[in-house]
């Protein structure tokens, strides 16, 4: 896989997954504002990549000299619903007054993220079995993180121990990330994998054709995770159908302050609904609802994959 993100000569660098599978280019960062605006855009998107790109727009703003406080407050409005943003943003501050520099800290924060990741994915792996076909929403593979993968980690782990796994990617509408990303990434790695339309996960559950399903998450908090809109729908059809529903996602994701019903819910553009191909597939004044993520009820959810372990929903 090529690299999600890096660091070089005070430069952020990032896979642009806007244009991915088709091509493949870096995304050149300068300052935290540039950092910022490929944080909003989805240059990088997936809570834990979200998290490192934002430790390295404070690593920018280091760079630039400005003051890191007022570069905070201005990362932290990127985007509402994945709690990594603002973790990793909290810790750069905290690791400063602690006398270490933000580019450090960003730097060591990006390989821990893989680190995270790997565990992820060993104990994700135990409750793979032999021959079982996965399902997944959206993207939570290498793509959204320094490396690796949350979802797609424990697929890879089950893969690397020769599990003969198969993998269907929900195409996850409006910007399919199933379709272009997570395929992409399991072709990447040789790992079996068929795609098809958000509505058709039911309809496989129903069939019998899947054994597990593992998705990312956002925000882990008290009464469920946000994830990628269309899980909620994907984790009822896996409750009604008994079809084990995990949720991989390393520690920084959990919330345990608030309810998961009182996060903000990020509304976008209503062209992504709208367009395909940067064509209107229906009229550009209809109304649209565009939320980019739904909840997924802690009854619903099976375990939670993390880096200590599974644990039940909160």
């Amino acid at each position: 896989m090529e690299r999600t993100l890096y660091w070089e000569d005070d430069k952020l660098y990032l896979i642009d997954q806007r244009i991915l599978p088709h091509k493949i280019e870096y995304y050149e960062c300068t300052n935290y504002h540039e950092a910022i605006e490929a944080i909003k855009t989805m240059v990088v998107r997936g809570a834990p990549a979200i998290g490192v790109s934002a430790a390295y727009a404070m690593a920018l703003a280091e760079v630039e000299g400005v003051h890191l406080n007022a570069a905070a407050d201005e990362i932290k409005q990127a985007r509402p619903t994945a709690v990594n943003l603002f973790w990793a943003v909290d810790k750069v501050l905290e690791a400063v007054k602690n006398g270490e520099t933000a580019v450090n800290t960003a730097i060591e924060m990006e390989k821990e993220d893989i680190s995270i990741n790997k565990r992820i994915g060993e104990y994700g792996n135990e409750v793979i079995d032999k021959n079982d076909t996965i399902l997944t929403h959206c993207n939570a593979g290498a793509l959204a993180c320094a490396g690796y993968g949350t979802a797609l980690g424990v697929i890879r782990a089950a893969h690397e121990a020769h599990k003969n796994i198969r993998v269907i990617c929900d195409e996850t509408r409006p910007v399919l990330q199933g379709a272009r990303l997570s395929v992409f990434e399991m072709q990447q790695e040789n790992i079996p994998v068929k795609l098809i339309v958000d509505g058709a996960a039911g309809h496989m559950m129903q069939k019998g054709l899947v054994d597990k399903v593992v998705i990312g998450a956002d925000r882990v908090a008290k009464g469920g995770v946000a994830n990628k809109i269309g899980s909620l729908m994907v984790a009822l059809a896996a409750k009604r159908y008994d079809v084990p529903f995990y949720v991989a996602a390393p520690i920084s994701t959990f919330d345990y302050e608030n309810d998961i019903f009182d996060v903000t819910i990020e509304q976008r553009n209503k062209d992504e609904v709208l367009k395909i191909n940067d064509k209107y597939i229906t009229k550009k004044e209809t109304e649209v609802e565009n939320p980019a993520f739904d909840i997924v009820e802690s009854d619903l959810i099976t375990g939670i994959i993390t880096e200590e372990g599974i644990k039940k929903a909160l």
